[in-house]
């Protein structure tokens, strides 16, 4: 009988360089109260945004992808000729077919990788993440490109303050290479259907929906197990951990997550959501790439990270910060 051979990978596999790209315009809260019943104290209050980027006609779903994957390659160290995956995560594809992972691959000059679009709304990067990251240790992939992208302002009413408030454009990036010493642990995700529709364009609409206190409610009171269940995977608890970016999806979500899981004081807690509003799939690199800027992270770091959004999904791994 002929046997099937398998593929040997690495031992494991870490991020080697981020990068991120935010749109040009910057929205503030005043501005939204020209079109709309709010204002900055109110927005401020509820979801702790000051202000957030909308996308110009020029800064598309790919132009974006581009921008912040060419800065990962860059901060890598790597060729594009090195890369062999790419994936792409969005929940605002307007277009199904064709994904745009390709395009976005033969722009880098990454010559005919595996490449696929993912979607999984705000928890896609943690989900790429993994994915890639698997790969590596299968051995289907050594280098792999992560994008998170989104143009949520193409899905959203802009005359809904429950939801125009709160979502907003960017990409971010990781590359994901081989590694003797694991420098992405386990992941621990998962997805309450029960829920599917917190968050949805429902069938003959153009728009998002959601259901913000449902939503609150769940990410406040069932997501703090899955950044325990993280952690013990990677065999850290919370003392070890440098840097806390959850996803960056409304700041009152952050603070509970924080206090819950007891943190030093010296750990540093990513709060882009006040610069960048949510951005779904791309929130977390933008928001480790924020603080890599800052100096508030360093490389080296040991960073928890975790995405959560419509399906209802989420995922979390422990990283080491390039």
């Amino acid at each position: 009988m002929t046997h099937i051979q398998l593929s040997t990978g690495a031992p494991g596999a870490r991020i080697l360089g981020l990068g991120a790209y935010r749109p040009r315009r910057r929205v503030t809260n005043d501005e939204l109260a020209q079109v709309m019943d709010t204002n900055d104290e109110w927005i401020q209050s509820r979801v702790g945004i000051a202000e957030r980027r909308w996308a110009s006609d020029d800064e598309t779903l790919v132009e974006m992808a581009v921008a912040a994957g060419g800065k990962a390659i860059a901060a890598s160290g790597l060729a594009p000729d090195e890369i062999d995956l790419v994936i792409v995560a969005s929940a605002s594809l307007r277009a199904p077919i064709p994904g745009i992972g390709p395009q976005v691959a033969h722009r880098l000059g990454v010559r005919r990788p595996g490449s696929f679009d993912l979607n999984a709304g705000c928890a896609g990067f943690c989900y790429a993440l993994s994915a890639a990251s698997d790969a590596i240790r299968a051995g289907s992939s050594r280098n792999a490109l992560v994008v998170g992208v989104e143009r949520l302002t193409d899905v959203t009413d802009q005359t809904d303050r429950s939801t125009a408030v709160i979502f907003a454009d960017g990409a971010g990036a990781a590359v994901v290479g081989a590694s003797d010493e694991p420098g992405i642990g386990p992941v621990a995700w998962g997805s309450d259907g029960d829920q599917h529709n917190a968050i949805e364009i429902a069938a003959g609409r153009s728009t998002m929906t959601m259901a913000g206190q449902a939503v609150y409610r769940w990410a406040t009171t069932k997501l703090t197990d899955a950044l325990v269940e993280a952690m013990e995977k990677a065999g850290v608890g919370p003392a070890d951990i440098d840097v806390f970016a959850p996803h960056q999806a409304n700041l009152r979500i952050v603070e509970s997550m924080t206090k819950r899981l007891g943190f030093p004081e010296s750990t540093v807690i990513a709060r882009d959501i006040v610069q960048s509003g949510n951005t779904s799939a791309a929130s977390i690199p933008l928001a480790l790439t924020a603080l890599l800027e800052t100096g508030e992270a360093k490389s080296g770091d040991l960073a928890l990270v975790l995405g959560y959004g419509a399906g209802l999904t989420f995922a979390g791994q422990v990283l080491v910060i390039p």
